[in-house]
């Protein structure tokens, strides 16, 4: 996953951000605070994930499955794992 070791910095930056947001959810259940902020903040945190999920798959396709250097069986099995991925990360 060399997309990963090459960004890291800013998918920990990305993922630090989420981790407050989500503190700053717990904060607000714990507080009993108002519906509409908590269900605010909670679009927030989702789209923060789904933020994240974006550029990872993004660098994914773009460095295991559309690399000229791949063998066809390796590009068949990283072509089934992102559909396997997808297919999971949608069910929700």
């Amino acid at each position: 996953m060399t997309h990963s070791i090459t960004n890291k910095p800013k998918l920990l930056t990305r993922v630090r951000r989420i981790k407050g947001q989500v503190e700053g959810l717990e904060k607000q259940l714990l507080a009993e605070g108002d519906c509409s902020k908590v269900l605010q903040q909670i679009a927030a945190v989702r789209g923060a994930i789904n933020g994240l999920m974006t550029e990872i798959l993004e660098h994914h396709i773009r460095d295991h499955l559309a690399g000229d250097n791949l063998e066809p069986l390796q590009r068949d099995a990283d072509v089934e794992q992102v559909i396997s991925v997808l297919r999971s990360y949608l069910k929700s």
